[in-house]
């Protein structure tokens, strides 16, 4: 990857896996899939690079193929507030893209990641022309909401180990993030990020979940063996690290 070259500048055309990897592109037809196709771009974003930018106006909505993106903003006092993490599968920006408005959020990549992009114009063709298209970007938006609501409730919990398990169940949302599957590819210092705990408490917290059989720490990732257990765990309440 280029350094110098901004993401638009080392944007490029998607291989056929990359495109297959889409979810909402199987629900087209054959001149919506075309129409898509012949707009898509991709680019590699590398840790700490910006996708989108509090303040800057909407050109393209995005979603992420390979990696981990997270959303986040800066309050007045400078604090960074992180809302959600975006693994493979997740597309996202779909309000800011309808209300052609600027982001309100920053999306930032957690390591290297390829995210690909649908031009603003493309997306509210297909949403003109398209009812497969506007059905995904009903659910998207559906999801979404309940997402937002359950990321204010994990931000209020005192258990540290709630908010772990409840925002792994986040990350496993098989609407929202189809390309996760039953593993999650995930260090414990990119959980803790996204969680706003130490490492170590993550650690913790995910030793105590694997210990009630909601997940398996593996190699370089997490595999979950109980999604609802994991969305309905319930912990002594420890003092957040």
């Amino acid at each position: 990857m280029n350094d110098d070259k901004s993401l638009h500048q080392r944007r490029r055309t998607l291989t056929a896996a990359e495109l297959d990897a889409i979810p909402w592109i199987h629900l087209l037809t054959p001149s919506e899939r075309q129409r898509a196709v012949d707009d898509l771009k991709i680019t590699e974003a590398g840790p700490g690079e910006y996708v989108c930018r509090t303040g800057r106006p909407v050109t393209y909505w995005f979603g992420v193929v390979d990696g981990l993106l997270k959303m986040s903003s800066d309050n007045a006092e400078g604090k960074t507030m992180t809302y959600i993490g975006m693994p493979p599968g997740g597309w996202f920006g779909e309000g800011t893209a309808l209300k052609r408005e600027s982001y309100r959020y920053n999306i930032q990549a957690l390591r290297n990641s390829r995210v690909a992009g649908l031009h603003v114009d493309t997306f509210h063709w297909l949403l003109d022309h398209s009812i497969g298209f506007n059905r995904f970007i009903m659910n998207q938006l559906n999801e979404r909401l309940g997402q937002f609501i359950a990321a204010r409730e994990i931000d209020r919990l005192n258990s540290p180990d709630i908010r772990v398990a409840r925002s792994l169940a986040a990350l496993f949302n098989p609407v929202l993030y189809p390309g996760v599957g039953e593993v999650l590819r995930i260090t414990q210092q990119e959980l803790a990020y996204l969680v706003g705990l130490s490492r170590q408490r993550v650690n913790e917290a995910l030793t105590a979940l694997a210990e009630q059989g909601a997940i398996r720490v593996e190699y370089g990732g997490l595999r979950v063996l109980d999604l609802a257990a994991l969305r309905a765990v319930v912990f002594t309440t420890r003092p957040v690290v």
